[in-house]
């Protein structure tokens, strides 16, 4: 029974409260307020130029690739013009010596090689026509009406965006470090590897992960209005949301339509409270942010993503098996264990490594429901090495990381519930939905992750019971890559000219847009 009362206190570490919830939306919104004013904030609240959000009546055949964390994807997308698309894709892991490499062209001319390896599997026709003619076409004007894909690059780090297809690196985040990088525009470094591959594609827009994410729900959103607010919710964390222009206060350099009287705004809310004014503060949390690549930034998106919940888990365990009080993870002799059995753990376990326990595990733990945890018990041993752990050793696995993956769920509902408030949607008459496009592996495959979202957002102040019903939270699968191909349609429209205000999803002349609310 020691290790459960030790436990309970640890535990007792990571509750995040109603009032904490409260404060943290105030504070939220105050951060937001500042970046909507000046540069240099904890909330960066980037300009994105996209003024509008699908109806679900575009068309057309698009490219889109997403640079977004651990792996790299390439995607064709149909765009069917019925709030329906198909979708090709292809995902490849990003080599660790590419996230750290000496210089950007490394990571990037990687990164055009996979486009290359997509279209000769996928697009082979268009691949062989566009080579032939290079091999037959002698004069530079020749080119110009050849077949080009465009392309809408997802770049799912905060950047500074002057336009729909230029934007500069302000900073790497989720374990990425090329220095050189920063301060350079990332879609001008795609298109030079493209273009040494002679490929038929054009890097026609950058979207952040969010921003497509909120494009993608509203493009397929099932209701007469779209989504206003797109999240992220794995790897990392962010989001972006629709914003009045009039709150816009501090100067917008690039080119937009500005007869809707919104903008989607880039929130890059991982940074939120790097100050630590609201946010929770254990040892655990300190020790990941003082080892991290990045220290002293992205400290909500360190207590609430993916890549770090499970080494927040790992420190603690860490702790408690150094803690002479407890006898976790080890036994005196086999009486102790239910399994009649001594428990060990191997040298080699991800427990005595940094980012040596996978946050996959909490998932596992969560979803285990049975009397002796056998579930759990096999995965410690299958994953950590931990072998025949005792059922007071699960219980307290589960306790740990339950706590940790409840606290990034409340930590979420401040971000969310804050963006709610700040739009005004709730005091506007009617009971339409309001609509949030969310992606990643925590809101996907986490048990009951949304439903601890929901649980707090109900406690919010302004929003409350009735509010939290309004709240229409729905996954945007693919939300990436359907987003950047929205987005490169768009700049597709400002490539031949058309006049601002036409190009931004323009709504059909002789088609009604399709009821989409029992789709």
């Amino acid at each position: 029974m020691a290790l459960a009362a030790e436990t309970k206190a640890i535990v007792g570490q990571y509750d995040y409260t109603d009032e904490d919830v409260n404060k943290g939306v105030k504070e939220f919104l105050r951060q937001m307020g500042e970046g909507l004013e000046k540069d240099g904030t904890s909330l960066s609240q980037i300009p994105t130029y996209v003024t509008a959000v699908p109806n679900g009546t575009e068309k057309g055949l698009y490219l889109a690739v997403d640079l977004g964390g651990t792996n790299f994807r390439v995607c064709s997308i149909q765009l069917n013009g019925d709030s329906t698309f198909h979708l090709t894709f292809s995902k490849v892991p990003i080599p660790k010596e590419m996230m750290v490499a000496k210089t950007s062209q490394e990571l990037f001319a990687f990164l055009a090689k996979q486009i290359d390896v997509f279209l000769q599997t996928h697009h082979m026709a268009d691949y062989d026509r566009h080579v032939r003619r290079r091999n037959t076409v002698s004069s530079p004007t020749g080119f110009k009406d050849e077949p080009v894909f465009r392309l809408g690059f997802t770049f799912s780090f905060p950047v500074k965006q002057v336009g729909i297809n230029k934007g500069t690196l302000i900073r790497w985040t989720k374990g990425f470090d090329i220095p050189d990088a920063v301060g350079k525009d990332v879609c001008a470094l795609l298109q030079v590897e493209i273009d040494k591959l002679h490929l038929p594609v054009k890097v026609a827009a950058l979207v952040n992960d969010t921003v497509g994410t909120l494009m993608a729900r509203s493009y397929t959103s099932p209701g007469k209005t779209g989504a206003v607010l797109g999240a992220i919710f794995g790897t990392g964390t962010n989001g972006a949301y629709l914003e009045k222009l009039a709150n816009i206060k501090k100067p917008l350099e690039g080119e937009y339509d500005n007869s809707t009287g919104d903008m989607v705004i880039n929130t890059e809310w991982g940074s939120f409270d790097n100050q630590l004014n609201v946010l929770p503060n254990t040892p655990w949390d300190i020790q990941v942010d003082k080892d991290s690549v990045n220290p002293g930034i992205q400290m909500f998106e360190k207590r609430v993503s993916g890549m770090f919940l499970g080494e927040i888990v790992r420190r603690t365990l860490l702790d408690m098996m150094g803690n002479e009080k407890m006898a976790f993870f080890k036994d005196e002799n086999s009486s102790f264990n239910d399994w009649k059995s001594t428990t060990s753990i191997a040298e080699h376990s991800g427990i005595f490594k940094q980012w040596g326990l996978d946050s996959s595990i909490m998932s596992v733990a969560a979803a285990d429901t049975t009397p002796e945890l056998s579930t759990l018990r096999q995965e410690l041993e299958g994953q950590l090495h931990v072998y025949s752990p005792s059922l007071e050793d699960a219980q307290a696995f589960k306790a740990v990381a339950g706590a940790v993956g409840r606290r990034a769920a409340r930590l979420s509902a401040v971000a969310i519930g804050a963006i709610v408030l700040q739009t005004g949607q709730l005091s506007q008459a009617g009971d339409e939905p309001i609509d949030i496009g969310v992606d990643g592996s925590l809101v996907e495959h986490y048990p009951y992750f949304r439903d601890m979202i929901y649980e707090a957002l109900r406690v919010i102040d302004g929003i409350g019971e009735e509010g939290a019903k309004r709240i229409r939270i729905g996954i945007a699968k693919d939300g990436s890559g359907v987003g950047a191909a929205l987005i490169a349609l768009v700049a597709a429209g400002m490539e031949k000219g058309q006049p601002v205000g036409e190009y931004v999803f323009p709504k059909p002349c002789l088609a009604k847009p399709p009821d989409r609310t029992n789709m």
